[in-house]
């Protein structure tokens, strides 16, 4: 590898990277550096001629780097070379870190369409920069090494992808720059498209790459996607086609629209991702930060439009939750609980009693009491959700509540339609959980506080009642016939 770029803050950076690639590896790569103590001195012919046989360059922007008539000369130099190399070209085999903050536009033109490893940070208050430095203190060294991390995986399954396809075709011209090991595999646990996003949430977007590709999984994109209308849909439907999962996350800001298209690349990212989805075989999350909201009004209008079409879609979930709880859903979608269902043929408990699985949000669990005491009453088992205690186990309860209750009534009171939305999809994916059995009834208790979304609710999903400010059991009727008698 060649790597090109500012000293000092370079030299120790080279250092790290190349202990961290080599870690990964198996084996300490061979990372090339210009050795004068800055850019604007020629490089030798020596040095000139290592370029054409390198794997890939990195380049460090700073301002120095643009202004550096021979750093310009090395990448002119790369990407010419590369191009003798048309099944990996060339901006493929170039990683672009910025060190300083630098307009796009000023950036080389040949390698403007790349994404960035951002190797500083801005202040949300101030708009100042700082660069990633272990100087600077605990945080700026966690995301320092967090952000090297991210780099050298994409190195590493770069050179390894090199090396498998040099080995087949018996071309090992870039032998002697890098060295590779001989069991270099790639990731094992299948493909996972994780739409590239806005800036405003790059370090989410980055911790859920890291976290996937630390549980073994290879990530698409694994090239900048084109900023043609027509060239992205064809390059996005080629990556979904090979991946497992898509990731969607969208946040404040609206994103690039690229050319000929109507939406932004997020936006038209997420309509690919559900008709794979609709395809089948296919899963597809959508999360948007819990509590944001957008001061651009094209924004706003794709978050109403995204929880409108996207709540009940099937093959598709649509998470207002924590960046961990994102990661918690991932997980469980791409590795679903293969427990088979404890009590196949009759509920537990004893024989003849209907249990009813009562789902409420926790503001509402002490309103709730008054319909649990009279279901309680007239013969039923009657739970309610766990809401304090591990989040692993709460959310095993509320499975396990899922798969053993023989009917599911919603308290639709403090909690919004989003809310009635996720867990109605919850109900609907039981049979996901190991459940065997059809539940008997599922129900909408409609309670208080009133809205438009409330008096408007149609659902064939399930038995919607109206329950008023008071409780009367009269709406209860047409649930408890279908659930049957409690005795």
């Amino acid at each position: 590898a060649q790597l090109a770029g500012q000293q000092g803050w370079v030299s120790a950076f080279h250092r790290s990277l190349e202990v961290r690639v080599g870690q990964l590896l198996g084996k300490v790569p061979v990372i090339l550096r210009d050795p004068k103590p800055n850019g604007d001195q020629p490089m030798s012919e020596a040095e000139l001629e290592k370029i054409p046989d390198s794997a890939l360059l990195i380049t460090v922007l700073s301002p120095r780097y643009l202004k550096s008539e021979w750093c310009n000369r090395e990448l002119r130099r790369f990407l010419a070379a590369a191009e003798d190399r048309p099944r990996w070209g060339s901006k493929f085999r170039v990683f672009k870190v910025v060190k300083t903050p630098i307009p796009p536009d000023k950036h080389p033109p040949e390698i403007q369409p790349l994404a960035p490893y951002e190797f500083y940070k801005t202040d949300p208050e101030t708009g100042r920069h700082r660069e990633l430095d272990q100087i600077f203190g605990p945080d700026a060294q966690r995301e320092y090494w967090a952000r090297l991390d991210d780099l050298a995986h994409d190195i590493a399954g770069l050179l390894e992808k090199i090396e498998d396809e040099e080995a087949e075709s018996g071309d090992n011209a870039t032998s002697g720059v890098v060295e590779l090991p001989a069991d270099s595999t790639g990731a094992g646990k299948g493909t996972i498209f994780l739409a590239p996003t806005t800036h405003d949430l790059r370090e989410e977007h980055d911790a859920v790459r890291r976290d996937l590709v630390r549980h073994g999984y290879r990530i698409l994109p694994d090239r900048p996607l084109p900023l043609v209308g027509s060239e992205l849909d064809a390059a996005v439907r080629e990556d979904l086609a090979k991946s497992r999962m898509s990731i969607h996350l969208i946040g404040r800001n609206h994103g690039i629209v690229p050319e000929g298209a109507q939406v932004s690349m997020v936006e038209r990212q997420v309509d690919l991702g559900g008709e794979r989805a609709r395809s089948g075989s296919f899963h597809q999350v959508l999360w948007i930060p819990a509590g944001v909201v957008s001061a651009d009004e094209r924004q706003e209008a794709v978050l109403s439009r995204l929880r409108s079409d996207f709540a009940l879609v099937e093959g598709s979930d649509l998470l207002e939750t924590t960046l961990e709880d994102l990661k918690t859903v991932i997980h469980q979608t791409l590795n679903p609980p293969s427990r088979p269902l404890a009590v196949p043929a009759e509920s537990a408990g004893e024989p003849g009693v209907h249990r009813v699985y009562l789902i409420c949000d926790q503001r509402d669990e002490g309103a709730t009491a008054p319909l649990a005491d009279y279901l309680f009453e007239k013969g039923y088992e009657v739970t309610l959700p766990i809401f304090e205690g591990d989040e692993a186990e709460v959310r095993e309860d509320h499975e396990d509540n899922l798969r053993m209750c023989d009917a599911v009534l919603l308290y639709y009171g403090a909690g919004n339609e989003l809310w009635l939305r996720r867990k109605l999809r919850e109900v609907q994916k039981i049979a996901g959980l190991g459940r065997t059995r059809a539940i008997r009834a599922k129900g909408i208790w409609i309670a208080p506080p009133v809205s438009a979304q409330k008096t408007r609710l149609r659902t064939r999903d399930a038995v919607v009642m109206a329950g008023g400010e008071g409780f009367t059991p009269a709406p209860l009727e047409p649930f408890l016939s279908a659930l049957g008698g409690a005795s």
